[in-house]
């Protein structure tokens, strides 16, 4: 099957149009087609069928219209393949609130656009400009015409059309400086000419209209071309031109040699104030069970098109394995189109705890950014400087995992206009953070929906007492399911049950998803390795414990320390997301996970183990100053 949303909306099959004919029937299609595998909330369908009015049998009538598309199409919820008998795994499958089209990778041919795109600007910051000029053609070849022609557009496909027509200008941007850079510019002038008239007051367009005219030997009709701009952008928008328009004109008007040299480089691309554009972005290569809403509700934020007086950031918090760092990664990736200055990452604590210091992180983001060599020599806080100047000037997303001090935020925060993205396995409290996620663990429906998904569901049905048991012992936790999944995966012949008696109750025994990724142990373990002696010592006690939870009075007896102090040490676990507080008649109950409990007893005490790094202090938290009477030592 291929879905063509780049111009005229088709579905085709085996090169036949099965594209549905009732109005309403293509607009959901489309939109399940443009988030394909990805969920789609049944409140987002009905906001774009209905916009603010909708019936009061909108859901039964969403239903009926999920219903006649699986029948035109000859799909049912869990089809494997698109009817053609290629055997392509196609499927329009019910979720949790919700529904989720999978297309396989080159069906949707806005997918497939964009990663042409992102390909073409990367060889371009690269100075392959022959080799990004090719792709960035093909890229834009895939167009026809207006995003989703011969679809009524409700609000949401109506912010994909908008999306997918500035990605558009921005791939054409990239390839009509690829064909400056190679010399084309006498080629280039009429289509330039064109561009400028629909789009007059697109001051890209206008400036290399400008470039291509005086490299051609017309230098008066370049200083024509610059007047007429700033006369539409006047009268237009009551705007002067861009310091970057106002540079290339100077130039001109002083016949700067840097402008005669399309071959170089160097001194085209300073004028046109290009500049290195990092995708250091991870790629997504765990889906996303169960977090929708809190995605859209982060994109929603982070493109914001409103002024705001300071750079802000959106902070993922959840207790090791929660999924924090995989939700940071996507979120990311839906807002990066709004971000088009780049995207930076960094991890800021290391395998074995220790944390990676903000000068290294911010020496590299300079380095990647192509300041490194003007700033060479330069202070810590000279780098700071520079980098918010440089990112106040532009819009730059700087995406952080496993932040632990708010001091390293601050360290890190890019200028007014970019914005940053952030994973912490600790509660935090920052100005700049202006939305908070909690990546909690999963409840047990959206565990089986994660199983399903790698598994299917007539493995899961199968064994439905071992499932309860498994989803209990992973403590909702992706990591865990994730590697469960896996290796049930690997071993087709397993039913749910034999992996149970491998765990035997220890969800340490279970390997890891891949041999690369991360195990709960670890992850625990780098928590683990960020508190106090004394908070390890009371992590390990109360693990341990027979108890499912305890209070602050028994936590005080378990540990031999007054109330007050017990109380402060729970609090600093549940601050650290390892154990969870709940309120039961104005009194706080406090427990731990059942996968971490397996884990506390393999971890050692800081007293025990002096390899550990010494907890980080920003002046922010405050540790009890006491012994406890007992030690893990003595209790293991």
């Amino acid at each position: 099957m291929h879905v063509k949303v780049l111009g005229e909306f088709e579905v085709l099959r085996s090169g036949v149009k099965v594209t549905p004919a009732a109005p309403k029937l293509r607009r959901v299609f489309a939109l399940l087609a443009v988030e394909a595998n990805r969920a789609v909330h049944t409140d987002q369908l009905i906001e774009e069928l209905w916009d603010d009015r909708p019936p009061l049998s909108a859901v039964t009538t969403l239903q009926t219209y999920i219903y006649q598309l699986r029948k035109h199409l000859n799909w049912s919820e869990k089809a494997t393949g698109d009817g053609s008998g290629a055997g392509v795994k196609v499927t329009l499958r019910t979720t949790p609130g919700g529904y989720m089209l999978t297309l396989p990778d080159g069906a949707l041919d806005a997918v497939e656009f964009e990663r042409l795109a992102a390909l073409g600007r990367e060889q371009l910051a690269a100075g392959n400009f022959e080799r990004a000029s090719l792709i960035l053609r093909q890229a834009l070849d895939l167009w026809t015409s207006r995003a989703f022609g011969a679809v009524s557009p409700g609000p949401l496909l109506h912010a994909h059309m908008v999306r997918l027509e500035e990605l558009r200008k921005l791939a054409l941007g990239h390839r009509l400086e690829a064909d400056l850079q190679l010399g084309r510019h006498i080629d280039l002038i009429g289509e330039l000419t064109t561009l400028v008239t629909q789009q007059p007051t697109h001051e890209g367009f206008q400036a290399k209209l400008m470039l291509g005219l005086y490299r051609a030997g017309r230098r008066a009709e370049a200083l024509q071309a610059y007047q007429r701009a700033r006369s539409v952008l006047a009268s237009e928008l009551g705007l002067e031109p861009s310091a970057e328009l106002r540079r290339l004109h100077q130039a001109m008007l002083t016949a700067d040699p840097c402008l005669d040299a399309p071959a170089d480089a160097t001194g085209t691309m300073m004028v046109t104030a290009k500049h290195q554009q990092p995708n250091q972005l991870p790629l997504e290569t765990d889906h996303l069970v169960g977090r929708e809403d809190a995605l859209e509700a982060v994109r929603r934020t982070l493109t914001d098109t409103g002024r705001r007086p300071t750079s802000v950031v959106a902070l993922a918090v959840g207790p090791p394995g929660s999924g924090k760092s995989v939700f940071a990664v996507h979120a990311a990736h839906r807002v990066r189109d709004a971000y088009p200055d780049g995207v930076l990452f960094a991890r800021l604590q290391r395998d074995d705890g220790s944390l990676v210091p903000t000068d290294e992180v911010l020496a590299d983001f300079l380095r990647a950014l192509g300041l490194s060599r003007a700033l060479r020599g330069a202070s810590p806080q000279e780098m700071q400087a520079a980098f918010r100047t440089w990112t106040a000037q532009r819009r730059l997303l700087v995406v952080l995992d496993d932040v632990v001090e708010t001091h390293q935020l601050d360290a890190l925060l890019p200028g007014t206009g970019s914005a940053m993205i952030a994973s912490s396995r600790r509660l935090l409290s920052h100005p700049a953070v202006v939305i908070t996620t909690r990546t909690a663990p999963l409840a047990d429906e959206i565990c089986q929906c994660l199983l399903s998904d790698v598994l299917g569901d007539d493995r899961l049905q199968a064994d439905l007492a071992a499932l309860g048991e498994l989803v209990k012992l992973s403590g909702g936790l992706p990591l865990a399911l994730r590697a469960a999944a896996s290796l049930l995966q690997r071993r087709p012949h397993w039913p749910i049950s034999k992996l149970l008696h491998l765990a035997d109750g220890d969800v340490r025994r279970i390997p890891p998803a891949g041999r690369d990724a991360p195990r709960i142990a670890d992850s625990v373990g780098r928590s683990f390795r960020l508190l106090s002696g004394a908070e390890q010592a009371a992590f390990r006690l109360v693990a341990a414990s027979t108890e499912s939870c305890v209070s602050v009075a028994g936590a005080a007896a378990l540990l031999g320390v007054d109330e007050s102090a017990a109380e402060l040490l729970l609090e600093d676990l549940v601050e650290f997301q390892l154990a969870e507080a709940e309120d039961i008649g104005g009194m706080f109950l406090y427990s731990i996970r059942a996968p971490f409990r397996t884990v506390a007893s393999s971890l050692t005490n800081r007293a025990e183990d002096t390899a550990y790094p010494a907890p980080p202090d920003d002046g922010a938290r405050v540790l009890p100053t006491f012994e406890l009477a007992r030690t893990p030592a003595h209790s293991a």
